[in-house]
């Protein structure tokens, strides 16, 4: 197909073939971007199946599996898959110390400028790491504590976070404390008051989720942050879950300290990440790796980790020109309408149970249900095992339910394929 038959083709989506996507990258990108250009705003667009289906056709996924665990890690879009390769043949074509260090590594000050641009920062603000767990762990590890200083979350905390201060309080001895939230989560000024009440005198540092990965619930950071400015604590804001996937930038949250995984709702390649750090904060932060004294104020001293491929973070700009053609508030928008047609059919039925709230602005994307008197992992095994559904088991101490997180090439009929999935089982229980 040439690239006048392919723009041809997607006026006619139906016309596109599962491998379309990768015949031409670039055309796909600029026919996508004009789609985008044409669509209304984001409320009437979600549910325009002739506009998703062009999305749809950007990636290269096998359907005969149907991935409702996109906030795990998601697959990158053909134009994001084609630039990384293209960067790594590049980075092999000639001596390392030309193709990594001459020509790439100045490359990433494009993808940095591009970040910061849709985080609402200056890109010397903004360091390049692998996932959201290097850039936390950064800011985790690189405060002076003394022993017996507190360290403040949740227990509803990304597992690895919590992990990182627990080997901070074997080493060191410093004290993690943790409170349980509501589940679901519906009222701020409840949220805010749990982490007011749980601060104490000795209270260093503030670890917030913007997002919970658990129940995809949302979280009034930007109070909680204010909350631990008042008293001197600084905040870090876990954003893997939030960056590319709600409508927002950094004015919404106004915080010191931000990581995010790309791989997740931007549609990068697996393995990049984004942390935050603002201006004046950069010198007092210790890196994973050492740095030189030289480099105390730059915001790459986060970035030494020695040699390293520069493959999938070049391929950032490709995912950021793919999320900015479809635009954040429709993203948002379209993963909301997904969530809310499985999420209100199932609950009609008496024996499935949310753990998450629909109401506006307290979630996007993502829903953890329950079966009601059905175990949670032998649940996400029959649906892989029978329907190939991939659905994530969350089994917490409080609650315990399925992870769903559809996608923007996710189509309705995989949803609706997932909800008879549920209400049979349901019905009949899990067949022996």
């Amino acid at each position: 197909m040439t690239r006048r038959e392919f723009l041809g083709a997607i006026g006619r989506p139906a016309a596109l073939g599962v491998a379309a996507a990768a015949l031409d990258p670039l055309g796909l990108r600029v026919a996508l971007a004009k789609a985008a250009e044409r669509a209304g705003p984001a409320a009437e667009v979600a549910g325009d199946e002739a506009f998703w289906l062009q999305m749809q056709q950007a990636f290269t996924i096998d359907r005969s599996v149907i991935n409702l665990n996109n906030a795990g890690v998601s697959p990158a879009p053909a134009v994001a898959q084609e630039a990384q390769k293209r960067h790594l043949d590049f980075a092999n074509s000639m001596p390392p110390p030309v193709a990594l260090w001459e020509v790439q590594d100045p490359q990433r000050e494009t993808v940095r400028r591009g970040l910061a641009r849709t985080f609402g920062a200056s890109p010397e603000e903004i360091a390049l790491v692998r996932n959201s767990s290097e850039g936390l762990q950064i800011c985790q590890l690189g405060f002076d504590f003394q022993r017996g200083d507190e360290v403040l979350t949740t227990n509803q905390d990304y597992p690895r976070m919590i992990t990182a201060f627990e080997q901070r309080a074997r080493r060191e001895g410093i004290v993690l404390k943790q409170f349980s939230l509501p589940v679901p989560a519906e009222d701020d000024d409840e949220i805010v008051d749990l982490y007011r009440r749980n601060i104490t005198p000795r209270t260093k540092l503030i670890l917030a989720c913007h997002l919970i990965n658990l129940t995809g619930q949302i979280l009034p950071v930007k109070r909680v942050v204010e909350l631990g400015r008042e008293r001197g604590i600084p905040v870090i804001v876990d954003g893997a879950q939030s960056f590319a996937h709600l409508d927002f930038d950094h004015a919404d949250l106004g915080c010191d300290y931000f990581a995010t995984s790309l791989h997740k709702w931007l549609f990068a390649p697996h393995g990049t990440g984004m942390l935050y750090v603002r201006k004046e904060k950069i010198r007092d932060l210790w890196p994973l790796m050492a740095a030189p004294a030289a480099m105390a104020d730059d915001i790459r001293k986060f970035e030494e980790i020695g040699t390293h491929p520069d493959a999938q973070s070049l391929a950032i700009a490709e995912a950021l020109a793919f999320h900015e053609g479809i635009g954040t508030a429709r993203k948002a928008a379209r993963l909301r309408h997904l969530r809310d047609r499985w999420a209100l059919r199932l609950a009609r039925n008496e024996r499935f149970r949310l753990h998450t709230s629909l109401k506006p602005g307290k979630a996007c994307g993502i829903a953890t249900v329950e079966i009601v008197g059905v175990d949670t992992r032998k649940l996400a095994d029959h649906l892989w095992r029978r329907r190939r559904i991939l659905a994530t088991p969350i089994v917490h101490p409080e609650f315990s339910g399925l992870r769903v997180s559809p996608s923007v090439y996710t189509l309705p009929g995989e949803v609706d394929t997932f909800c008879e999935a549920m209400e049979e089982v349901a019905e009949r229980g899990i067949p022996v």
